[in-house]
């Protein structure tokens, strides 16, 4: 059955080769009539990688151990659905998942409207450039990722998913990303086939709710990421800039970006050229994503380490730089070839690309200067979190800013509504005068929390000088995505600068006060299964005499995995919100107990929740094409 698999994705790679040959030949002679054939060698190609998927899924549930990759991620004990979740918890299984989303992909676009409205000639060049990225995975796939190698003497049982792993957020995170990243092909290649084909129709109207939708799952991943780094890690944050985290952030600056400019050249034909390189970027920029994670070229808690596909990838994104330059500068320029005033909401779009593409060289620089600083030292070492904050942070207050200046400023040029605009800037300055006043430190959280102030002030503002744009889905998508990162700009801004943390050994029956509150530990529950095995520590928790909770922090010991698991317990509040770890135990004695306050922490999540969901209200049906009243 496994070489059947096997086979089954060498038929799919040899289809995706001959169907991009063809392609070739087709565009070389100005012919389109082959443009069906490639659409059958892609849809059987997508049927064969299905089929393949299905093998590796059925080999994951009935536990087949002779498979390695079944071997080396799931064990007898296994829940089924983290046994379901293996299929992409290694790296082969991670490249298949990718291939049939992007595959999935390709076909999703072939049944589409505007797949059936854009030029034959479009159509050939679409999977002239698709089909050989599709050939590519497969070709990672059947050679140096292959899932399906079979042991010569297979184990009784396997190792078993890495304790790390097994938690929903990890569950979900990686597949959001995968289908992030899967779903930016087709912008990319609708772009450059676009481009070279001289299609009429605007690709980037064409491809609008494929870059809203992809957008929104690549955040989605990236987000729960933060939220199981949270919950799973014990150390009482989000985000520690890891190089993994890193490697998903990078593309998802070149999106945001592209959904911006985007706008302006749906309204007045301008930025061809840089959308064009923008959706290409973005795609290449997953790619390194992908080679980061799996390339060995930097250390990671999460990272693959060098599975034979570095080479193989940086040598495809090197190509496909090269290509997209070269498409990028053959088109003419857009309807107005200088840049827009600063003083007009397309001058401030082009501020923020301009931020985020400073962003990204900043996060990629720091990420990748392990590998750059070998050049000069002999032992070179990583940038710490203070590099990212230090640069990042305020960069990200000042995008906040923008958000609430730029709906007020017209798209032209000067201010629709002088008066009005001046409240959000007056209640930034307010919060900052505030924190001057009563000495707050550091400033920039407090600039910080000023930011989303104002931009909640903006959108209240907007709702009562627009009361009709309010009830439309256009501006719900933007402003209330605008609102979302505002919110998780304030929780950010709060609870990193503000945490408190204290660390204390306890035995049972002894407690301390720390911050406000009194924590006592009343004794330690044990609870074992085959699969795991759980001492948890109870924590009675109240403040001023009045019960507040109760904390229950875990250490856990996984069957296959003899080094212990923290497993965090929280009290959730919109305010302070506690946090628990414990690490040793000697006999009932914790070595210590860790507590944080993390204030207003939850509001990031809440942020991370809106900004997820709303951009989708952007979903354009063929009926509501041309309706952007107030679009950002």
């Amino acid at each position: 059955m496994y070489l059947a698999a096997h086979g089954a994705m060498l038929v799919a790679l040899l289809l995706s080769i001959l169907a991009a040959g063809l392609a070739c030949v087709e565009a070389w002679t100005g012919n389109e009539k082959g443009v069906p054939w490639l659409e059958r060698m892609n849809m059987s190609a997508f049927i064969l990688v299905t089929i393949t998927s299905g093998i590796l899924l059925q080999a994951l549930v009935s536990r087949d151990f002779s498979l390695d990759y079944v071997a080396q991620y799931t064990d007898s004990t296994l829940p089924i659905f983290y046994t379901i979740t293996a299929f992409w918890a290694g790296q082969a299984g991670s490249l298949l998942f990718w291939t049939l989303v992007m595959s999935l992909a390709s076909v999703m676009f072939l049944f589409s409207d505007t797949y059936q409205e854009i030029a034959p000639r479009t159509r050939l060049y679409f999977w002239m450039f698709f089909l050989p990225l599709q050939a590519f995975f497969l070709l990672l796939l059947t050679g140096m990722s292959n899932p399906f190698v079979v042991l010569a003497n297979p184990p009784v049982d396997g190792k078993g998913l890495n304790p790390l792993l097994r938690n929903i957020g990890m569950v979900l995170h990686p597949p959001l990303l995968f289908v992030g990243y899967a779903g930016f092909t087709i912008p990319a290649c609708l772009a450059l086939a676009s481009t070279v084909a001289g299609e009429r129709k605007s690709w980037v109207e064409a491809a609008h709710n494929w870059n809203v939708v992809s957008w929104a799952l690549l955040t989605s991943g990236i987000l729960l990421g933060g939220w199981w780094a949270y919950m799973e890690l014990g150390w009482g944050g989000y985000w520690a800039w890891d190089p993994v985290e890193n490697a998903s952030l990078i593309p998802w600056f070149s999106a945001t970006a592209l959904l911006h400019t985007a706008m302006i050249e749906r309204r007045f034909g301008a930025l061809p050229r840089t959308n064009i390189f923008l959706a290409c970027l973005t795609l290449l920029l997953c790619l390194f994503a992908t080679y980061l994670v799996r390339s060995g070229v930097v250390e990671s808690l999460h990272a693959f380490g060098e599975g034979g596909v570095g080479r193989p990838l940086i040598l495809a994104i090197s190509f496909g730089v090269a290509v997209s330059l070269a498409v990028a500068s053959a088109r003419p320029r857009g309807q107005s070839a200088s840049l827009p005033v600063l003083g007009s909401r397309q001058g401030m779009i082009v501020l923020l690309v301009w931020l985020l593409v400073a962003l990204g060289v900043v996060v990629l620089l720091g990420t990748i200067w392990p590998v750059i600083s070998q050049l000069w030292e002999s032992k070179p070492k990583g940038v710490n979190q203070a590099f990212y904050n230090t640069i990042c942070l305020p960069l990200f207050t000042l995008m906040a800013m923008l958000l609430a200046v730029a709906p007020w400023l017209g798209w032209r040029g000067g201010l629709w509504k002088p008066k009005v605009a001046l409240i959000p800037v007056a209640a930034w300055a307010s919060v900052v005068g505030v924190g001057v006043w009563l000495d707050i430190k550091p400033m920039l959280a407090v600039a910080g929390v000023g930011a989303a102030a104002a931009v909640l002030v903006s959108l209240v503002m907007l709702a009562i000088v627009t009361p009709k744009a309010v009830r439309t889905r256009v501006f719900l998508s933007s402003h209330g995505s605008h609102l979302a990162f505002a919110l998780i700009v304030l929780g950010v801004a709060v609870s990193g600068p503000f945490q408190k943390s204290r660390e204390i050994p306890l035995s049972p029956g002894e407690g301390f006060s720390f911050g406000g509150y009194d924590f006592k530990y009343t004794g330690l529950r044990n609870t074992k299964s085959i699969e795991v095995a759980i001492d948890e520590a109870v924590i009675e928790v109240s403040k001023e005499g009045k019960r507040v909770g109760e904390l229950t922090p875990q250490r856990r010991v996984y069957r296959n995995y003899d080094h212990p698991n923290s497993e965090v317990s929280t009290l959730f509040s919109l305010g302070e919100e506690l946090y628990a770890t414990i690490h040793d135990i000697e006999g009932e004695r914790v070595q210590p107990l860790k507590v944080t306050i993390n204030p207003m922490v939850n509001w990031v999540w809440i942020g991370s929740l809106g900004i997820c969901l709303l951009p989708l209200l952007a979903w354009r049906t063929r009926r509501a094409q041309g309706g952007e009243t107030h679009e950002e």
